[in-house]
């Protein structure tokens, strides 16, 4: 399958290298077109692109950038990109970082928001989980204890694609129903950064509490950001899973 890649931090490298590893071909771009590029494609094994050209003739794009830089993407970036092709949003929405956005704050749904900026459909995939998660801790499919990653979106049939990148990076895909319904693996949630598998995951989105969500997100920012010490991947996930006690299936 052919892949652009938008951003090449932690999430959007992570899944470049998982997906040129898996034998797609890839392409990714930054706001960078130089020799930075060049180097980070390098190792990722991608192939570096202009972001006008990282959009086409390929099958899925995804997105990988914080919330505050979707709206700077060229407006028509999408213009010529055909119907068919998936656009993938893994953003995360954080105050503290991404500056006050009415829409988010009122409550809508980010990938919601994200495809109305883009004015096409996005799915939502690769946010639930940390950089960390995604590089070491995937498996083979059929492995006991997968972690599992959500996906959301209006169109079941790009849903089942995306569930099968989802299933090459080594995690289970779980669909947690229409794009609106993708607040329930926002920040803030049970299925947020928890490392849970595909049983827990599904109980996860019925425990989510849309309204309680955002203090909790900015709770975790502060609390963890007060820290003398950048707490580990585990203190991160441990942490996490005990904001909500009730996450597992059993």
């Amino acid at each position: 399958m052919k892949i652009g890649i938008i951003g090449t931090g932690a999430i959007g490298g992570t899944i470049a290298k998982k997906m040129v590893t898996a034998g797609h071909s890839v392409k990714v771009a930054n706001s960078d077109n130089g020799d930075k590029l060049k180097t980070r494609a390098r190792e990722l094994g991608a192939q570096p692109s202009s972001l006008e050209d990282v959009v086409n003739n390929v099958d899925v794009i995804i997105l990988s950038l914080p919330t505050v830089a979707i709206p700077t993407l060229a407006k028509n970036l999408f213009s010529s990109v055909p119907d068919n092709v998936i656009v993938v949003d893994t953003s995360n929405y954080y105050p503290f970082r991404d500056a006050q956005i009415e829409d988010l704050q009122n409550g809508k749904a980010e990938s919601v928001w994200v495809s109305e900026q883009l004015d096409r459909p996005v799915i939502k995939a690769f946010n639930n989980l940390l950089a960390e998660t995604l590089l070491n801790r995937g498996k083979e499919a059929g492995s006991e204890n997968r972690i599992a990653m959500a996906i959301a979106g209006n169109d079941e049939d790009a849903k089942k694609i995306i569930a099968g990148l989802v299933n090459d990076a080594g995690f289970d895909a779980v669909d947690s129903g229409s794009l609106e319904d993708s607040w329930r693996h926002q920040p803030g949630t049970p299925a947020y950064c928890t490392e849970l598998d595909k049983e827990e995951l599904k109980v996860s989105f019925d425990k989510a509490d849309k309204d309680k969500a955002p203090a909790i997100r900015d709770k975790v920012v502060a609390e963890l950001g007060s820290r003398t010490t950048y707490p580990s991947h585990q203190e991160i996930v441990e942490y996490n899973r005990n904001l909500f006690t009730d996450n597992h299936a059993n």
